[in-house]
């Protein structure tokens, strides 16, 4: 008999300034598992309490104030906790837990890279660059079954933007991020689960900017939120979901939230 497991992730841009969508999201969806990202809340100040009353009493935190953060929050045991510090300078962009079945779980959000796709004149970017290259040497050291979930602020596809032409040198979809995030993929072998339930053909987004007008008509989106594993998970998966009614909610983040569900 299998055991169903459904495992979310959302940058959600603040939890606390749209902790209302966030309960919204786990009454109506309830997933096992939310990885967040972009919390920008210190440890000591995440809002446990209302998640604690939806049935999430587990959680693996790593935050800072103002910028960054991520966090887990589980209907299930998380142990063995970890926050990496790929770049050493105290920014909050991991943490990693595991859960039955010896089955770790990483959560990451790199660095955004700012606007100019240059590393001369834009350190923002250079941030990015490095960042991916530290994460390819983590995932060469990668063993056993393993989720990498997250914003990693890169479409890499044709389809996973709306005008590959147009975005072609836009931070996100420049050649060198590109290439960097394939080379992180192929370090750890890894399989990215939504192009395996949805066509590289068909138009896959999971981010609209705050500016447009009318973010949904236009559908100018990108693919930048992710969910890889491990070869040995591949099989496990279900189904892979954007849920794109997120976007419309009231205050939104401009990402909605990915769910992989899988059968173990």
């Amino acid at each position: 008999m299998s055991n169903s497991l459904r495992i979310a992730s959302w940058n959600i841009n603040s939890v606390r300034a749209r902790l209302d969508i966030v309960e919204r999201y786990l009454r109506e969806e309830a997933p096992d598992i939310l990885c967040l990202q972009e919390t920008k809340v210190t440890n000591e100040l995440f809002p446990e309490g209302p998640f604690r009353q939806l049935g999430y009493r587990n959680f693996a935190i790593n935050g800072m104030p103002a910028y960054h953060g991520v966090a887990i929050i589980s209907k299930i045991p998380l142990r063995n906790i970890e926050k990496l510090d790929w770049q050493a300078n105290g920014e909050a962009r991991h943490v990693g837990v595991e859960i039955d079945g010896g089955i770790r779980i990483n959560n990451v959000y790199i660095p955004a890279g700012g606007e100019v796709p240059d590393t001369d004149v834009n350190s923002k970017f250079a941030q990015k660059l490095n960042f991916l290259g530290r994460m390819t040497e983590w995932s060469q050291t990668i063993s056993g079954k393993t989720l990498l979930t997250g914003d990693f602020n890169i479409a890499p596809l044709e389809h996973d933007v709306w005008s590959h032409k147009q975005l072609r040198n836009v931070v996100s979809h420049t050649e060198i991020e590109i290439d960097l995030l394939a080379k992180l993929q192929a370090a750890g072998n890894w399989v990215d689960l939504a192009r395996e339930f949805v066509d590289h053909s068909q138009k896959l987004y999971t981010w609209w900017s705050y500016r447009a007008q009318d973010w949904e008509s236009a559908d100018k989106g990108r693919r930048l939120d992710h969910m890889w594993v491990t070869p040995d998970l591949k099989d496990k998966a279900k189904s892979h979901l954007v849920h794109k009614m997120c976007r419309s909610w009231g205050k939104p983040s401009d990402h909605a939230p990915i769910v992989t569900e899988f059968d173990f």
